[in-house]
């Protein structure tokens, strides 16, 4: 018998794996100093230290300080990201909410996964709402870059309302050193309207920017009165009632999707100035932030139809998207994942 094929059953095999991962995993050794400690080639060296893992020899406890309990949620995290498939998820302890401190809360830890995903090159795309806005007050300027700043959906209002996107807009291209991408056009119009914006050379550019971005950043919103659309006056009683009639369950940028992720449809889609949804589906670094009980189905919604690849929430909804695996209905499951985000 070699050491290339050492038995599990040879006290000396066992001895010499218990040394290996002692030297690997308490000293901080390379599979190349292993080697040349044991007598072995780096080959088997690696073996060994394998080896001991699947003998169960290394047991391996990762601890959450006492004092950071409460925040940090690293289980949460990689449980959501093996359920739904995500890059990264963040969970964050304070509770999520429009125009609540979880939205602060949320939007400061959107700001860190962002400062560390972009990269010089990309367009980054961001649409109009509290969890924007928190992004855009969170991110600190020179920390990193990138080429553009695009605004995703369309925010033409009246004096009364402000939908923050300007702020939103200008804030992250200083802060990231970027060129900034307006969308001059309302969120609705009538269908010849939306076919003409969409014609016109400005409006078409931004859309196409828009819909090319390498990252977007958004909220998610619910069909309620309880929203910044409905409390905009973009929408009216009649319009979310019909929605709730398709089965539409949340909205971004202004398009309605139902409990697969896919769009609700109806009249409202040729009415809207914003990305399609199919744009976000495709995006490399799509972050979806949001919180709270009120987004909880929206949520599970939009990451069911794969509308996000990194998922920004707090800890409720966490546990709460967690636990719907077991009785989520057929219609809030959708198509499996992989189909959702192929192509």
């Amino acid at each position: 018998m070699t050491l290339e094929t050492p038995s599990p059953a040879a006290p000396d095999d066992v001895r010499l794996a218990l040394r290996a991962a002692e030297l690997y995993h308490l000293e901080g050794a390379t599979q190349a100093e292993i080697a040349a400690k044991l007598g072995v080639s780096r080959a088997t060296a690696g073996r060994l230290v394998a080896r001991a893992r699947a003998q169960g020899l290394v047991r391996i406890e990762i601890t959450v300080p006492g004092d950071l309990r409460d925040t940090v949620h690293t289980d949460l995290e990689s449980a959501l990201e093996r359920r739904f498939g995500l890059t990264e998820a963040r969970v964050i302890g304070t509770p999520g909410g429009d125009e609540s401190p979880g939205d602060q809360a949320l939007g400061r830890a959107a700001a860190e996964v962002l400062m560390r995903r972009l990269q010089p090159a990309d367009t980054l795309g961001v649409t109009w709402g509290p969890e924007t806005v928190a992004i855009a007050n969170s991110l600190r300027a020179g920390s990193n870059r990138c080429a553009r700043v695009v605004q995703l959906d369309g925010a033409l209002t009246g004096a009364d309302y402000q939908t923050g996107i300007d702020f939103t807009l200008g804030r992250c291209a200083a802060a990231l050193r970027a060129a900034s991408v307006r969308l001059h056009a309302p969120l609705y119009a009538d269908p010849a309207t939306v076919t003409a914006l969409t014609d016109d050379s400005v409006v078409g550019q931004a859309l196409s920017i828009g819909a090319q971005a390498d990252v977007m950043a958004f909220g998610v919103g619910t069909v309620s009165t309880a929203t910044t659309l409905f409390a905009g006056n973009f929408l009216d009683t009649a319009v979310l009632t019909g929605l709730r009639e398709r089965g539409a369950i949340g909205e971004i940028g202004g398009r309605f999707f139902t409990g697969d992720g896919t769009d609700a449809g109806g009249e409202l889609p040729a009415r809207t100035v914003s990305v399609p949804l199919d744009a976000v589906r495709a995006c490399r670094t799509s972050v979806l932030v949001s919180g709270g009980d009120a987004k909880h189905r929206a949520i599970l919604a939009a990451l069911t139809g794969g509308l996000a690849k990194v998922l920004i929430t707090d800890v409720g909804c966490a546990r709460w998207l967690l636990d719907r695996k077991e009785e989520a209905t057929d219609a809030e499951l959708g198509p499996d994942r992989s189909k959702a985000t192929s192509g």
